[in-house]
């Protein structure tokens, strides 16, 4: 049992069952404010645009169904600025703060915690300690249906809704593209392995939760996590979402099911 006034970091890939986790534990009013605090670039102080998660991919029929970028506005926010934000924007009045973390995110935030003057170390470990203030609870979020996963991102970077019901006529103009998903499955597969390996690397046995599991069983995941924070896991509340796929997401899934071993794409 942790402490009251701890810290808890969800630990996941995008499109996982994350967000339905953290808002499930936002809703309690006592663990923290947990957000996507490390996905925002410093060129841009946006998260990554539809295009640039498609960086290294020159296929323009998968191009021209994404939005084209936009410049942002730098982040000038200095090392010791950013820590704080993160802190006090994760904190609730009981002192636990909460927040989530991608593996894409990774590089970014040990290269800003990196310029702190009071750093402690190297390696994403330290960093995190570093932001955070002390080693968070881990908590691992993980679905095993990465076909249903990749499709679910597809459509959301299409519509650029990530949570809730897009327009219905943005998202009547998005379109299935095997390869684009093929794309994202390979991305979130050498995310997942990465998380993988570093929990192996580092000794961390996290708190684990499959999507399947959570989606069915929420407000009991959440009691367990608030109890792993040192809180009243009778807070949990009745599930906060609703699940965002629906008879298109599901015929896209069958449909790459079908098409993926004829043309050579991960399944």
């Amino acid at each position: 049992m942790h402490r009251p006034g701890s810290s808890y970091l969800v630990l996941a890939t995008q499109r996982s069952g994350s967000t339905l986790l953290v808002e499930s534990l936002r809703a309690t009013g006592s663990a923290g404010e947990p957000q996507e605090f490390f996905q925002y670039l410093p060129s841009t102080g946006m998260a990554p645009q539809p295009r640039e998660w498609f960086a290294e991919v020159d296929d323009e029929s998968i191009l021209r169904l994404l939005d084209p970028l936009t410049p942002g506005t730098p982040d000038t926010a200095t090392p010791i600025a950013w820590r704080e934000h993160i802190r006090s924007s994760g904190r609730t009045p009981n002192g636990v703060w909460g927040g989530k973390l991608m593996w894409n995110q990774t590089a970014l935030l040990q290269q800003r915690a990196s310029q702190l003057p009071d750093r402690s170390g190297v390696g994403l470990r330290a960093a995190i300690r570093d932001v955070v203030g002390s080693e968070p609870v881990f908590v691992h979020v993980h679905r095993p249906d990465v076909v249903s996963q990749a499709v679910s991102f597809w459509r959301a970077v299409q519509t650029q809704v990530w949570r809730g019901h897009p327009d219905p006529k943005r998202d009547s103009q998005a379109t299935y593209h095997p390869g684009a998903i093929a794309h994202i499955i390979r991305n979130l597969r050498d995310q997942e392995s990465s998380w993988r390996a570093w929990f192996s690397h580092e000794g961390i046995t996290p708190f684990d939760v499959a999507y399947p599991v959570l989606w069915r069983n929420l407000t009991a995941i959440v009691g367990s996590v608030l109890e792993a924070i040192g809180q009243d896991p009778t807070l949990a509340p009745p599930p906060m979402l609703e699940r965002q796929a629906n008879q298109r997401s599901d015929a896209w899934v069958d449909r790459y099911r079908l098409e993926a071993p004829r043309l050579g794409l991960p399944t």
